[in-house]
């Protein structure tokens, strides 16, 4: 039986980055209206940021099956929309002369430690998200979005070792084709 050449895919639920992104998309919605007005371009910028974080996660997963290229592009783009996103809320705090919480507050330290959760979810966050202090609400969301962004520069050094050592379509179409005609690739 030749080697498949379009592997599963699609499979972003599963993907803890993209859980994270979700979370970091509702708690962006949820902060923007609570703390920005409707007419503040900011607001809109946050919310598409945020968007684009989990949209380019899900795109990145479907493209995956045909294109690593397109994968690991999309993922990037993922990244690079949740670090503009991060710096929203740090020129929110900025602005308005409140709080970053440095590594090592203990309200981060509390954080580090929802996150941990295997099962962690915008619920075990919402305290924090819906605070009525903007400080707070926006410090729970920058922490959420490190973690995030940490996650998809784990995943992106895993895709392109994969990539590296495995090849795209067209190495895996080869192999396969090749083992369909009875050669060793």
């Amino acid at each position: 039986m030749p080697e498949k050449f379009i592997p599963p895919h699609g499979g972003y639920k599963n993907l803890l980055s993209y859980q994270k992104a979700e979370i970091v998309y509702d708690g962006t919605v949820r902060f923007c209206q609570r703390f920005l007005s409707k007419r503040d371009r900011t607001y809109d910028q946050m919310v598409q940021a945020a968007r684009s974080g989990k949209q380019n996660i899900i795109e990145g997963s479907q493209a995956s099956g045909t294109s690593k290229e397109m994968e690991i592009k999309l993922t990037n783009v993922a990244r690079a929309s949740q670090e503009e996103l991060l710096a929203d809320y740090q020129d929110y705090l900025r602005v308005h002369k409140l709080e970053q919480w440095t590594k090592d507050h203990p309200y981060t330290n509390r954080l580090r430690e929802l996150n941990r959760r295997p099962d962690a979810n915008y619920e075990t966050f919402k305290k924090g998200i819906e605070h009525l202090d903007a400080a707070i609400a926006a410090n729970v969301m920058i922490g959420l979005i490190k973690l995030t962004n940490y996650l998809l520069d784990k995943q992106l050094k895993a895709l392109e070792k994969t990539f590296v050592e495995e090849g795209g379509l067209r190495e895996r179409m080869t192999r396969a084709r090749l083992q369909r005609r009875g050669k060793s690739p």
